[in-house]
């Protein structure tokens, strides 16, 4: 008899522990089976050079419980604004210990059981600014996650929420543009420079695209062109008589987009048309915008700044989501394309970092995980 009660034991407790191994490789969820697992990530600790005090590290990964999400990074570029927060100039700083980066696409693993929106193999990428997307694997809340469809090219996805966002609602939220209007810019090679070219072409605007000089501008000038600008100009050009000639075949602008300050935000005032806006998204010259007051009283010109960071404050996680699904359709129609990248593998980050932060370097730095 007490053998048959053990093997009757033992036959339950085998039959148990078979079904909750089976529940566990069925369900979509993490539960109390996940075990902490340890991922790798680029840290900092302090604010300062990003080459100085950012640190390969292994991290903790917690169980995924209610309303969390368990993301596998899959790439992840490097922007202005992530070498900006890591320096402590940013207008949005992360509480230390932080991980690098604000951008990225990942994919769904497993999801917590109060998760409705999302599913393992969804594409996802940030909601907002500072999630720390550097690293290889993450667990994250579901509000701090937008799902993205997987039919675009994985660069496209991994460079889509900052850039093109920007360039999109710059084109569309100043100016009342119509199509053979002109829109000009400085940083036309940066990655917001691109999407601005891109998205204006697709909406019939023309573009007046300025650049800095340099060994390579032919090649430059001809990769622009391709995407859809109409005109490149080098900074010294713009400030040359003959200019002018451009706007013979060509309204004068009614929007402008700096991202440089400076002498060239003045230059950009110059030859925008009266009544006409210049939106500032960058300082990358480290140098005030100055207008003239001739200009502002007499052109009655309008200067106004924007950060995408602030846009989402200002608008649901739906209007971020339409915005999403908008740019995903160009990049279907083949009519937005990521700007010119290298991938780098994470553990090669510095060189990621020193490549990010070279002048005259066109090439966005994605690091693949």
């Amino acid at each position: 008899m007490l053998v048959s009660q053990r093997l009757t034991g033992s036959r339950t407790r085998a039959r148990l522990l078979a079904s909750l191994l089976e529940a566990f490789r069925t369900t979509s969820s993490y539960s109390a089976f996940s075990e902490p697992s340890r991922v790798r990530a680029l840290v900092y600790d302090n604010h300062g050079d990003p080459a100085k005090v950012i640190r390969l590290k292994n991290l903790e990964l917690t169980a995924v419980e209610g309303s969390d999400v368990h993301v596998r990074m899959l790439a992840a570029p490097i922007n202005p604004s992530d070498i900006n927060m890591i320096q402590g100039n940013y207008g949005l700083l992360p509480q230390l210990p932080a991980v690098g980066g604000n951008e990225g696409v990942g994919q769904v693993i497993a999801v917590g059981s109060s998760v409705s929106a999302l599913k393992p193999g969804d594409w996802v990428i940030p909601a907002k600014a500072g999630l720390g997307t550097w690293r290889t694997e993450a667990v994250f809340s579901e509000e701090a996650l937008i799902g993205i469809p997987k039919d675009i090219p994985l660069q496209s996805a991994a460079t889509l929420g900052v850039n093109p966002c920007t360039a999109y609602r710059m084109l569309v939220d100043f100016e009342q543009l119509q199509p053979g209007d002109s829109v000009i810019q400085n940083a036309s090679n940066s990655g917001v420079g691109q999407a601005v070219i891109q998205i204006a072409s697709a909406l019939r605007l023309k573009t007046i695209n300025v650049v800095r000089d340099r060994p390579n501008i032919k090649k430059l000038t001809d990769r622009l062109k391709d995407l859809g600008a109409d005109y490149v100009l080098t900074e010294e050009e713009l400030r040359m008589p003959e200019t002018k000639n451009i706007f013979k075949n060509l309204p004068l602008p009614r929007l402008a987009l700096n991202c440089v300050g400076g002498k060239s935000s003045t230059e950009l005032l110059r030859h925008l048309a009266p009544g006409g806006t210049m939106v500032t998204y960058g300082g990358m010259a480290k140098q005030p915008v100055t207008a003239s007051v001739s200009l502002l009283i007499f052109k009655d010109l309008k200067l106004r700044g924007f950060w995408l960071s602030q846009w989402k404050k200002n608008h649901s996680p739906d209007e971020f989501r339409e915005l999403i699904l908008t740019l995903c359709n160009l990049i279907r129609q083949g009519r937005l394309t990521a700007p010119s990248w290298s991938e780098v593998p994470l553990q090669d980050f510095q060189q990621a970092l020193e490549a990010s932060m070279k002048p005259f370097v066109s090439s966005k730095q994605i690091l693949t995980m």
